[in-house]
């Protein structure tokens, strides 16, 4: 189960006018609790008062450098009118301690760094602060897999809004056979079609009938709207469904969730929910709250983030018992097919459900 714990800042690097890297140093005695596979994320808690704010943020490091140097970055890019990440890139100063949960998350490849004769390619569109674990998964391959290669997409509106420009362009040197990266700039004209506007359905077909040929698994990272439009481009254009892995970085454009279940307000269902090996039952209402809150109140160590169904800090196993989830932005068919539910987005619709947090 994913905990907190204190870690110091050790770094600050402005990567744009908007975003920055921000390191946590790792004592050895901990290095194994954040051990993390490329792709995953970090929550971060901040204490207002009384308030309790968490945001989670991806990894953009490589397991090797937490491992020998006890190293751990993030990539952070300020929202407008947002008081979590402009504190982290404005406000936040090398030396002060900040509440960081152990590593979670499900995006990226698996099994990096195991022996494979011929190696694999892996597909990356990434748009904005989405390069954030995609930086991540191509360092870690490129590294660990001698034989494999990465390709990468990568969607701005100008060159000065590239965050890690200086990283990506050290891995094209290091690694010039093997990996290949095009940078999309939707603000700044181009020599070629392909690299000027936005990531599309259109450029996407381009790719696959291109430099993007064989691609053995995808992975997206990005605003909503890039990511559901790459992703049926893809599946169109024949890659199957199972080999298209996302995250969203960006839930402005999300739609709105539907509404719970009114006609029956006063009815709760009784849900039962096992949490670090102890198991708690509380009434959760089928117009209500989602299952997330009403259990937070008697369990406060109910693991979450976004509570928006994007980063699925909270899924849980349906054990028993049906649930309705009004979005859903970070659970693969096939974990759905599983019972996999995303606690912050579940509402009872029987009498009785029983849930196991991951």
């Amino acid at each position: 189960m994913s905990t907190f714990h204190k870690l110091t800042v050790s770094d600050i690097v402005r990567l744009t006018a908007s975003a920055c890297a921000v390191e946590f140093s790792v004592p050895e005695e901990l290095r194994a609790d954040y051990a993390f596979r490329p792709g995953q994320h970090l929550t971060l808690c901040r204490l207002t008062g009384d308030t309790e704010d968490r945001r989670t943020y991806s990894i953009c490091s490589t397991p090797a450098e937490l491992a020998e140097h006890g190293r751990l970055r993030i990539g952070v890019k300020q929202i407008p009118a947002g008081s979590f990440s402009s504190w982290l890139t404005g406000a936040l100063q090398v030396g002060e301690v900040v509440e960081v949960m152990t590593p979670a998350g499900y995006f990226g490849p698996s099994g990096v760094g195991e022996p494979a004769s011929d190696g694999r390619r892996i597909g990356c569109l990434a748009a904005g602060s989405g390069i954030t674990p995609v930086l991540s998964i191509a360092a870690t391959v490129l590294d660990a897999e001698p034989h494999s290669e990465v390709f990468l997409g990568y969607g701005n509106r100008t060159t000065a809004d590239v965050m890690f420009l200086e990283q990506l362009a050290d891995l094209k040197n290091r690694y010039p056979d093997r990996l290949a990266v095009l940078h999309v700039l939707s603000g700044e004209p181009q020599l070629a079609d392909l690299l000027t506007g936005r990531i599309d359905a259109g450029k996407v077909a381009t790719l696959l009938a291109g430099p993007a040929r064989d691609i053995t698994d995808w992975y997206l990272c990005g605003p909503f709207g890039m990511v559901t439009a790459a992703r049926e481009a893809l599946v169109a254009g024949g890659v199957p469904e199972a080999r298209v892995h996302a995250e969203l970085f960006y839930a402005g454009e999300v739609p709105e969730p539907e509404a719970a279940d009114t006609s029956r307000p006063d009815v709760r269902s009784q849900v039962t929910v096992t949490l670090a090996g102890r198991t708690s039952t509380v009434a959760v209402s089928y117009s209500g709250p989602s299952i997330l809150d009403a259990v937070l109140a008697a369990r406060p160590d109910a693991p979450y983030a976004c509570k928006g169904g994007v980063c699925g800090t909270c899924r849980a196993k349906l054990v028993s018992g049906e649930v309705r989830m009004s979005r859903n932005y970070a659970l693969e068919p096939d974990e759905i097919a599983a019972g996999l539910v995303l606690a912050c987005q579940s509402h009872p619709v029987t009498d009785e459900v029983e849930l196991e947090f991951r």
